[in-house]
């Protein structure tokens, strides 16, 4: 699974991050998400796909 993170839609709520610390991060700048593992390992996909439901803006997508 891949992951794509959009920076310019992020509203920096950190949904993903709270779901998934171990792939999502958030900017110390500017709190948008940072992606840490792409491609995920198979364990995550799951919570990746939650994560990316529970995103707020749609600024997080997975395939």
């Amino acid at each position: 699974m891949e992951i794509k993170a959009d920076t310019t839609v992020c509203i920096g709520a950190g949904m993903c991050a709270l779901t998934v610390p171990d792939v999502f991060d958030q900017s110390e700048d500017e709190g948008t998400v940072v992606v840490l593992q792409s491609p995920v390992p198979p364990e995550l996909e799951d919570a990746v796909r939650r994560a990316v439901t529970l995103c707020p803006s749609g600024a997080i997508s997975a395939s």
